[in-house]
This record gives structure tokens, C-alpha cells and sequence, in this order.
């Protein structure tokens, strides 16, 4: 990805790097000397409501799911760069999910022959348990 390339979160929104605030700050965790003088923790903030990108609806449905700041947050290696990589694709995942529309549930009815297949199920295992009982009287 070049540093002026768009974050593509769908095929039809992409957010200029401009409006994701980066911030690298030292990594917690083991990593003895090295931890302690490099910021390979980097930190992707994306203002939502702010963002000039989206449309009225997709901020809505963003700021409705996840707020009106959105964080990803990569400290998975020793590497910046590598870290930046990983907190912008987290960014575009959660991004992603946000504006993911459910398709709308159809109601459905069962077909005859699954009708007919449990009621001779049920007529069968009846007949199974009748068998069982102690005979009356009558027999």
C-alpha cells in the first residue's frame, strides 16, 4: 500500500489516509531492550462523524455500531511499519463489518413430502412405543 493510497473498506468506499489519525507509541509486553526505545505500537483512529468519505447514511450506520470513533490497534510485531499495515487492515475490517448490510429474513413454509415424512416419522415411532406397552387385558 503507497502513502497516498485510499483505505478501500468496500468496493464503492475508500477513506483517504488523511482522515485516519496514526499515532506509534512504545509496545507493551516482552521484547527486553528493544521495547523500550521503539514505538512499533501504532494506533489507527478514524473520526467517523468528521470524515468527508461517507455518506450521511453509512456514517449513520457506522456511529449506530461501533461510535463515533473507530480504533484498531497493531502491536503484533517489532516492526512500525509492519504494525501500521495490520492496524489499517483492522481498521478496514471492522469498518467493513460496520457497514455490512443483513439481507432481510424470508418466512418459508415446509414442502408437503417434509410434511409427510415427519408425520409418518411420528406415526412410526408411536407404533414403537404401543408395541412396548404391557398388553391389556383384552389380548
Amino acid at each position: 500500500m503507497a502513502v497516498e493510497d485510499p483505505l478501500r473498506v468496500t468496493r464503492d468506499v475508500a477513506i483517504p489516509l488523511a482522515e485516519i489519525e496514526l499515532r506509534a507509541s512504545r509496545s507493551s509486553g516482552p521484547g527486553g531492550q528493544h521495547a523500550n526505545v521503539t514505538a512499533s505500537r501504532i494506533e489507527a483512529v478514524f473520526d467517523v462523524e468528521g470524515s468527508l468519505s461517507l455518506t450521511e447514511a453509512q456514517r449513520e450506520r457506522i456511529v449506530r455500531r461501533l461510535g463515533p470513533r473507530v480504533t484498531a490497534i497493531a502491536q503484533d510485531t517489532r516492526s512500525q511499519l509492519r504494525n501500521r499495515e495490520l492496524a489499517l487492515e483492522r481498521l478496514r475490517e471492522r469498518l467493513a463489518g460496520a457497514l455490512a448490510v443483513s439481507r432481510s429474513r424470508r418466512a418459508t413454509k415446509p414442502s408437503r413430502g417434509a410434511k409427510e415424512r415427519r408425520l409418518a416419522g411420528k406415526r412410526q415411532r408411536s407404533e414403537v412405543k404401543r408395541e412396548r406397552r404391557r398388553p391389556s387385558k383384552d389380548d
